[in-house]
Formats: structure tokens, sequence, C-alpha cells
């Protein structure tokens, strides 16, 4: 009921949106012209209007050159390998040079791959960048069957052995689970297109350190409080309906009653930067916020999951964690290299929480393994913004350029 709930009041506000658009395109010039005002503050007000609301559309990645060396190349995207649940995302680069294969990882978590933007963008300069480009449960029919916890790993798998032989794995924020898993596995069937090398950006692989309000927020809730208040069943006429789904609307109104102040102000700032003609500060807020409201579904079974085995038992790190029925033992892990990286303000991945993968791989060579503490960086810091540009990342590409 609360998902048709959200649904009718989504399109009751499209009227109202509707009619912001008009007044924009019908008067907009005209008050333009007259430079007042006033002119200015119903501009700023039918624009924001215009623009508001959530939305359950994947944005655009944006990215169409990047710098190879000294010059300037364009970027196409190709789907490399597609499932009804996510595709394999290949950012063709126009040039001949021969980089390291990189499988960036991104989170299942409410948003879309799309907020791995500057991640990957960065990435590019030096590598052949493929990204997990996760879909909208609400978008996938309920005939594809399930996705939990142990299918997000197989496509994990999959995904490498599409790649071959030489592929580097980055992971970013929840994913890092899920990566050192399928890296276990491989290495257990000794398997020959196991990945070179393994990032883990402010993952949680042990919870139990350091915890943080989101990981109170499993250990303080039974399981069924989260089965029974936070799942629900996607209504039609959308392509999931029937399907049980975490809807991404309700982390997002988590994560905005969190920071309630900081988004209203965020508004408002936006607000007065389109009434004094300030475009381009107003846009890259709402750019912010158009990446921000666009939210994805969860699988029903994926989300549980993942809070009964990553953030309520922790069974990773306990050595209890299970593969389709078979122990995963992360110390057969030889061959594959290890970086882990933190960010010393994160607030939702805590300081020691992704380091303790080092404590996992235990037969792995001293010299294969670093860790980096960034200084000065919250949990987004980590991996997008200049200090993920200019101090993280130059760590992150030598450790693959070592592995190669």
């Amino acid at each position: 009921m609360m998902y048709r709930a959200f649904e009718f009041q989504a399109r009751m506000f499209e009227p109202v949106r509707d009619a912001a658009k008009f007044a924009l395109a019908a008067f907009g010039p005209g008050l333009e012209a007259t430079d007042s005002r006033f002119g200015r503050e119903m501009m700023a007000t039918w624009s924001m209007v215009a623009n508001a609301g959530f939305t359950h559309t994947r944005p655009d990645y944006g990215i169409r050159t990047v710098m190879v060396g000294n010059r300037e190349v364009a970027v196409t995207e190709e789907a490399t390998h597609r499932t009804p649940f996510g595709t394999l995302l290949h950012f063709r680069k126009d040039t001949e040079v021969v980089q390291p294969k990189v499988l960036l990882v991104a989170p299942l978590s409410g948003h879309f791959a799309t907020l791995l933007r500057n991640t990957a963008k960065t990435l590019l300069q030096d590598h052949d960048v493929f990204i997990t480009d996760w879909h909208s449960a609400r978008d996938i029919p309920w005939t594809a069957g399930r996705f939990g916890f142990d299918e997000y790993v197989e496509h994990l798998i999959d995904f490498v052995h599409v790649l071959g032989p030489g592929t580097h794995i980055v992971a970013v924020c929840q994913p890092c689970v899920q990566a050192l898993v399928a890296a276990s596995v491989m290495a257990q069937a000794d398997d020959p297109d196991q990945p070179r090398s393994l990032t883990l950006m402010a993952g949680p692989v042990d919870v139990r350190i350091n915890p943080t309000k989101v990981n109170e927020l499993a250990f303080d809730h039974p399981y069924e409080w989260f089965e029974q208040n936070l799942i629900h069943t996607v209504p039609l006429p959308c392509a999931g309906a029937g399907r049980r789904v975490y809807p991404g609307f309700l982390q997002l109104i988590a994560f905005l009653s969190m920071n309630k102040e900081r988004h209203i102000k965020s508004h408002l700032d936006m607000h007065g930067h389109l009434a004094r003609g300030e475009t381009e500060k107003a846009e890259a807020i709402r750019t912010f916020y158009d990446e921000y409201f666009a939210v994805l579904d969860l699988t029903a079974e994926f989300y549980l999951e993942t809070i009964d085995k990553v953030f309520q038992r922790a069974l990773l790190p306990k050595g209890e964690l299970t593969y389709k029925g078979r122990p995963v033992d992360p110390s057969a892990i030889r061959r594959t290299a290890l970086l882990t990286v933190e960010g010393e303000r994160d607030d939702i991945c805590s300081l020691g929480q992704t380091v303790a993968a080092h404590d996992l791989v235990t037969k792995l060579k001293p010299f294969r393994k670093r860790h980096h503490m960034q200084a000065g960086v919250g949990h987004y810091g980590v991996f997008s913004g200049r200090k993920w540009e200019g101090q993280v990342y130059p760590i992150v590409r030598n450790m693959i350029l070592a592995s190669e």
C-alpha cells in the first residue's frame, strides 16, 4: 500500500511540474527581459518546481571524452554483457593504447551506478574500464526470478569471466563484501580468470568494528522488522509489478531526514543562485540532486540477505559465510593483490571495517597487501572529488600497475 500511495502522490504532482514548465516557457523570456527582482524570483521558483521530485530513471554518465596521456579521446558506452538484473557496461575509448582491464563494482543500495561517475572517469585515464550497471528491480519482471546475495556474487564472477584473464576489480562501498567473496570463490576453484588485484574502498567487511549509526540500525532491529516494515510490492503498471522490493525512495527519505537542515539550505541556496543569475552555481547543486533523487529499487531477497549476512551476523569475518551452500574461505586468495582504502571521517563505513579484509586473506604474501587511510574525507570523498583524484587514485593506479 505504501508503494501505491507513493506512486499516486508522484502522479498527482505531475500537473504541478507541467504547469511550472509551461510558465517558464510562456512567461520566462518576458520576465527575463524586464530584469526585475520579482521576475527573477518567480523564474527561480518555477525552475525548482519543474525539476522537483524523485525519478526512477538512470541518469546519464555524461563521460564523452577523457585524457589519455596528452591526448583527449572520445568515450562511448557499450553493453558488453547483459542479464535481467544488470549490464556489464564498457566505457570504450577511441584509442589503440592497451591498458589494464578494470571491473568497477558499483553499490546496489538505492542509487544507480552513475553515482560512481567521477570514479569511472578518473580510472579511465589509465585503464580500460567496465562498470556493473545494476537495473532497478521495479523494472525487472518477476518471471526473471530471484536476485539475492549469491546471485550478486555470481554476477561478479560471470562478469570477470566475460572480461577474461588479467582483470582488476575495484569495489566501492557495500559490494566490497561481495567482491571479496567472489575473489575467494574463484581462488578456491583455482579459476584461471581470478582477478590480478582487488581494491576495496570504504566497504563493510566487518561491521562489528567501530559501528556507525547505519550499523546500529541493523543491530537494534530484528530481521523480521526489516521484512515487515521496509519490503513492499511493486504496483502496476511497472514492468516489475508483483515483485517484492526495498524501494529506493525509502532509503532516500531516510537519508534526507538524517541531514534535513543541510538539504533545505542547499535548495534555498539554489533558489538564490537562480534568482541572481548565478547559473553555474545553481547547476552544480541541481546536478547533484538530479543524481541523488534518481532512486533504484532493490530486490527484497538481496536487501534482506545483506542485512542478515553482512550487517547483523557478520558471517564473512566470522568464517561462517557460504556461497551456494559451500564455505567461503578468503585465505585461499594467494594470487590476487589486495588494496583497502578508508576515509578518516567516514560516518557510513568507519575506520577499521574495510582494512579487516587483510585479517581474512591470511595466506596472501605481505608484499601483495596494502592499506591506505585518506585523511580529511568522509565516505564519498574516498572515491569522488579532489582528494580521490589527487591522493587516493594514484595509490589505486600503482597497485594495479604493480599487479600487471
